[in-house]
């Protein structure tokens, strides 16, 4: 259920790799409906003015990845680590192989300060969340640094553009299964969080966990009420609210089958990082059905705020353990991002 950003390591040969990816100039450019794509992620975006909070001040938008420590047994688990952030990602009993993916991007252009994340819940197999993972980051820079004219650009909507474009390529190749996605992209001193499906943000703000995203689900009354619009109806089955009697999410990335009621469209939120916003936690719902908001950033907080060694991979792993103490079946992948080193 993740994906990585690493290179060939003796554990993770090319044919595992649907475990790992690097948001790199070359995997994105490859992925790309034109040959300008390669360029677009290092060209100058043109003066973008910063008009807070909708609009940012954005650099050039190369992709130089750096590489973390990598362990995985390719089946069952992967962790990776860095200054910036850690995952961990661990297989739910029910299934064969993990589903997630993770998307990583540090220091790009050069920019310490500016950095691409992302984590992915596939369903139905792990072809969506892989396509995911390894396109929606470049689509997001692509709508930012695509403008030839010098204007401006609403963030939201270049976010927007971006997971839509990539549902529409991963339809195009009519395969099965879906993903939910929750994705942070930092640039100087600014945070953007989308997300589609279940997969949920959490900030810690000096001790207090505050939710930057809120489900998608066919029981929240807003989607409730545009999936019946459209025709749709939802019905509870074993204690969970589904989509068609099938889908226990209302938006995400693939589902063609159901894409007259499950939608791409992100919803997204733009914050200031100040010293007291402390670190990010992304995750998908295998930690968030057995884990509160509070919970996870208590726990997480002395692990990654130790001064004499700080430890947010021990953060990840004790997180993910504990969901799956409490009978989580589910693939479970919690990424903790270190905000401070991005102010």
């Amino acid at each position: 259920m993740c994906s990585m950003a690493v290179a060939y390591s003796p554990v993770f040969s090319p044919r595992m790799m649907p475990l790992s990816y690097k948001l790199s100039p070359e995997k994105l450019s490859s992925s790309s409906s034109s040959a300008a794509t390669s360029t677009a992620f290092s060209s100058t975006v043109s003066h973008l003015k910063r008009k807070r909070p909708t609009r940012l001040d954005l650099p050039a938008l190369g992709l130089e990845a750096i590489e973390p420590s990598l362990r995985s047994d390719g089946r069952r688990e992967v962790e990776a680590e860095s200054e910036q952030y850690s995952v961990y990602c661990k297989r739910g009993k029910k299934r064969l192989e993990i589903e997630d993916r993770y998307t990583a991007a540090l220091n790009l252009v050069g920019d310490p300060q500016t950095a691409f994340f992302g984590v992915f819940d596939g369903h139905g197999g792990s072809k969506a969340s892989q396509f995911a993972s390894e396109s929606i980051g470049g689509r997001i820079l692509e709508e930012i640094t695509g403008r030839g004219d010098g204007g401006e650009i609403r963030v939201e909507e270049a976010v927007r553009n971006g997971y839509l474009r990539t549902d529409a390529e991963f339809l195009k190749q009519n395969l099965r299964g879906g993903t939910c996605c929750v994705t942070a992209f930092v640039t100087k001193g600014d945070l953007i969080v989308s997300n589609a499906g279940d997969c949920r943000a959490v900030m810690s703000v000096s001790g207090s966990a505050e939710a930057l995203t809120s489900d998608h689900r066919p029981s929240r009354e807003d989607e409730k009420d545009r999936i019946e619009a459209l025709g749709g109806y939802i019905d509870r089955s074993r204690s969970v609210w589904r989509l068609q009697g099938s889908l226990a999410v209302s938006r995400g990335i693939g589902d063609s089958h159901l894409k007259q009621w499950v939608i791409a469209e992100p919803e997204t939120r733009v914050i200031r990082i100040k010293p007291e916003c402390e670190f990010l936690i992304l995750a998908s719902d295998g930690l968030w059905e057995k884990v509160s908001n509070q919970e996870a950033v208590d726990i997480a907080r002395p692990l990654c705020l130790d001064p004499q060694k700080p430890s947010p991979l021990s953060a990840c792993k004790k997180l993910v353990n504990l969901a799956i103490s409490r009978e989580s079946m589910d693939d479970t992948s919690v990424m903790i991002i270190q905000l401070g080193q991005f102010i």
